[in-house]
């Protein structure tokens, strides 16, 4: 600021090509033309002198970017406390608290308490399998569009579904006052909850059963290729995922043989995420099935089934947005860190 100054630019000309506040080149320049080169030195400051260094610091970052396994300690993640702890105990500072770390942690966005859960790729044919599903969604079958006559319906079981009889009623909310669930419950069962739904179309078909298995799936795909449009397509395509009950060719085979005109498509192997209708089946988690109050099963049963006329008369088609060529990009990053894993773990210790 001050050798722009000697040069005769305006205070305005220094902060706006310095990125600076006017007032900021205001005050150096004053304190410049008061005092001469010692204005620019740091004042004094009060208060008490820094606790920890910078380096103290770092080397805490750089514990809790590390398994607590790897280091010897006995826990699955760090959290703040035991950070402390274990600063204390590796001598790295005489004490510490559990908020200064946490302030540390903080600067760079670091949770080590949090976790992700996340899997490799196993699938040989993910792409393959993938861009299948991507095809039917976007209405493309082998880079042919479909015809009208056509359609693609995405199934799935939910399994395990409960009849929670609470101890005591539900309240309804009020006043400053959220709905109130009681705690403890008896237990009435549970069943399973098919779904198969029109992934173009928006409509849902649902049944259940006392669990999922081949029968329960032949039941659920006969309940909608046996109505119309479904009977009379040219063709369904069933998007299924690698469950018991429809993985592999066996259980296409048995869906062609009952239906001619069903084409069975399974998604890739861990990847459930790419079926729509495990979309679905988060509405119904949300809106039915979380803290329910259930007598019995059959009250399950009508719940659902009133649930599916419900979402029937005004729902929408997902808006899908996951493309080939976003499927192209996430295969690039998994690929690189998958190249990177590798490298860590094939890397020889430093000397």
């Amino acid at each position: 600021m001050v050798l722009h100054a000697a040069r005769g630019r305006s205070n305005a000309r220094i902060a706006r090509e310095a990125g600076l506040h006017l007032d900021t080149v205001r005050c150096w320049r004053g304190r410049f033309a008061e005092h001469g080169l010692g204005g620019l030195r740091d004042r004094e400051r009060s208060g008490r002198p820094p606790s920890f260094t910078a380096l103290q610091a770092a080397q805490v970052k750089a514990l809790a970017c590390r398994l607590p396994a790897e280091t010897g300690v006995s826990l699955s993640r760090w959290s703040c406390p035991e950070l402390a702890r274990e600063v204390v105990a590796r001598a790295i500072a005489g004490s510490v608290s559990a908020s200064t770390v946490r302030r540390w942690l903080a600067d760079d966005a670091l949770k080590p308490w949090q976790q992700r859960s996340w899997i490799f790729i196993t699938d040989p044919d993910f792409r393959i399998k993938a861009e299948r599903v991507l095809g039917l969604y976007a209405r493309t079958w082998q880079g042919v569009p479909l015809g009208e006559d056509e359609y693609v319906i995405s199934a799935d079981e939910k399994t395990s579904i409960q009849a929670r009889c609470r101890c005591h009623p539900t309240l309804a909310p009020g006043q400053a006052r959220a709905m109130r669930v009681n705690h403890t419950y008896g237990r009435g069962g549970a069943l399973a909850y098919l779904a198969a739904y029109d992934v173009h179309h928006a409509k849902v078909f649902g049944c259940t059963e006392p669990k999922a298995g081949i029968d329960p799936f032949m039941n659920l795909v006969t309940q909608v290729m046996s109505t119309e449009p479904y009977a009379g397509a040219k063709r369904v395509f069933w998007i299924v995922d690698n469950g018991s009950s429809h993985r592999g060719k066996k259980a296409a085979d048995r869906l062609t043989s009952a239906f001619p005109n069903a084409v069975m498509v399974h998604t890739p192997v861990h990847a459930s995420w790419l079926n729509q209708v495990e979309i679905y089946f988060s509405v119904v988690q949300r809106k039915v099935v979380s803290s329910n109050d259930f007598t019995d099963l059959a009250q399950v049963r009508d719940r659902l089934r009133t649930f599916e006329d419900r979402y029937n008369a005004t729902a929408q088609p997902f808006q899908w947005k996951f493309t080939t060529s976003d499927l192209d990009d996430l295969l690039a990053r998994l690929d690189r860190h998958t190249a990177d894993h590798h490298e860590e773990s094939s890397a020889e210790p430093a000397t």
